[in-house]
């Protein structure tokens, strides 16, 4: 087997994914508190938090999973042929070939943040105008 390869289309929304977390972080003060729209950064917080654990979770295994099949390749030609081919290398490579899962989820990712994402925000929403009532209601008995 050869040296493990980086699977890009993985890796590159990992890493965007998790630049966009880091700025959020240090701009929490700004963005969660100062601004009146807090419950659209707190949803995409938890989008971006849910992406970037799908993605990079998928990014990890395909990553172990190549090492391990390489772990199978005693001569390190590359090719698995006679001894090195064993029940365990079989597994191995049905591991790493057979799970289109794992390289469709940077799609797959997308669709299970947003599912996370929406009823964060409406539940945000709901929580924004019950307090809004309250406070109303407060203000016109005092």
């Amino acid at each position: 087997m050869n040296e493990i390869s980086i699977p890009y289309h993985l890796l590159l929304p990992s890493i965007l994914t998790a630049l966009f977390l880091i700025l959020i972080v240090i701009k929490r003060q700004k963005l969660l508190i100062e601004n009146k729209k807090k419950w659209i950064w707190i949803s995409l917080t938890v989008f971006l938090g849910a992406y970037l654990f799908i993605v990079g979770f998928a990014t990890i295994n395909d990553i172990y999973y190549q090492w391990d099949l390489n772990n199978f390749d005693l001569n390190k030609d590359g090719f698995f042929g006679g001894e090195e081919i064993t029940p365990e290398q079989e597994q191995a490579m049905f591991r790493l070939t057979n799970d289109v899962g794992r390289n469709f989820s940077f799609i797959t990712g997308l669709i299970f943040a947003i599912i996370l994402a929406i009823p964060t925000y409406m539940i945000g929403q709901i929580i924004e105008l019950k307090k809004r009532k309250k406070t109303s209601a407060n203000n016109g008995y005092s």
